[in-house]
């Protein structure tokens, strides 16, 4: 491990493994933090201190659910190009913005992407409708047609644990959600409270039995409404610092072909089709790739070019800057 912070935590068994081994697959159960300790042969109390202080140190966002794209509201990418001298002015109107959850300055013309989650369709555009006429350029609006592979999770042992071979599928329509269960996903998204019973506590707040809340999380984890429930890590906080996104203009006979191709690499975290937008925009396939150093990621993004074939295609690297905001999705 080349970084300074995956070393501190290879010496500090105890939080490595809650990192790299509970982010996903969390147990579903009334003391689910007992369970942990079970596994991991520590005492309960000393699994809560111990995730409190990687909270504190910003090294866990929080311990909860990633709900899956589109499955419970709706998301778009977008971009604006912004006038250098104007920009963190811009970044800080839209990190202002709640349904916002990431914000990052990137190299490129279109030099900050940000992600808008919202309940609907309608609210959502009402967001981006806000901030263009607050920025006073237009949005670049760029939803998922395709999902090849979405999973931002960090397996800190180098076995790329985290990935799931996944089939490309398009978006769904959102789950209809009851009162109670929109009530359940404004109170899930802030995360587990660190606490002996964490669902007790949320079924108190939601008007569910805690075992109810329980089977309602279990079931949706089965359907694929949440995608994963665990320990939700800050790459960069663990040395995850070189942040890039790869675009290719992929034909579009051939774009789910490269995109399946792409989504079974390691390293790839995110890999998804959205619409080119011309001329500003030519590039319909995007994917993710995080690394400790800028060289690393850019060896792998010439390797990756050069075994998949993808030298014929039209690509850019657009490495993030600045993170504005990087927060947890809000649906609710």
């Amino acid at each position: 491990m080349a970084s300074s912070t995956l070393d501190e935590l290879a010496d500090d068994r105890l939080s490595f493994r809650l990192l790299n081994d509970f982010q996903r697959d969390f147990p579903l159960c009334p003391t689910p933090f007992a369970e942990l300790a079970a596994r991991l042969g520590a005492g309960e109390g000393t699994i809560l201190r111990t995730l409190a202080a990687l909270c504190q140190r910003g090294r866990v966002a929080r311990v909860g659910a990633v709900f899956a794209p589109q499955r419970i509201g709706t998301s778009t990418l977008a971009a604006l190009a912004v006038p250098a001298e104007a920009l963190h002015g811009v970044a800080d109107m839209v990190s202002r913005f709640p349904e916002v959850n990431h914000n990052y300055e990137r190299e490129h013309h279109y030099n900050l992407w940000f992600v808008v989650t919202a309940g609907s369709g309608e609210r959502l555009q009402a967001v981006l409708a806000a901030i263009e006429r607050a920025a006073g350029c237009p949005v670049l609006a760029l939803p998922m047609l395709r999902e090849y592979h979405v999973d931002l999770g960090f397996p800190l042992d180098g076995s790329d644990r985290a990935r799931r071979s996944t089939r490309p599928s398009a978006p769904v329509a959102p789950a209809p959600l009851g009162e109670t269960d929109r009530r359940l996903v404004a109170a899930v998204q802030e995360g587990l409270p660190l606490c002996r019973r964490p669902f007790a506590v949320l079924a108190s707040r939601v008007g569910y039995s805690e075992n109810a809340l329980i089977e309602r999380l279990r079931a949706w984890c089965a359907e694929g409404i949440v995608k994963r429930f665990g320990v939700i890590v800050r790459h960069h906080e663990l040395g995850y610092t070189a942040n890039a996104m790869l675009v290719h203009d992929i034909p579009d006979e051939t774009v789910a072909e490269v995109g399946e191709r792409l989504a079974g690499e390691a390293g790839i975290t995110l890999c998804y089709q959205r619409p080119r937008v011309r001329p500003d925009w030519p590039y319909n396939l995007f994917c993710m790739l995080h690394g400790q150093t800028r060289s690393e990621v850019e060896a792998r993004i010439r390797e990756l070019r050069e075994r998949l074939q993808l030298a014929a295609y039209a690509y850019d690297v657009l490495f993030s800057l600045t993170r504005f905001k990087q927060c947890g999705a809000r649906y609710a």
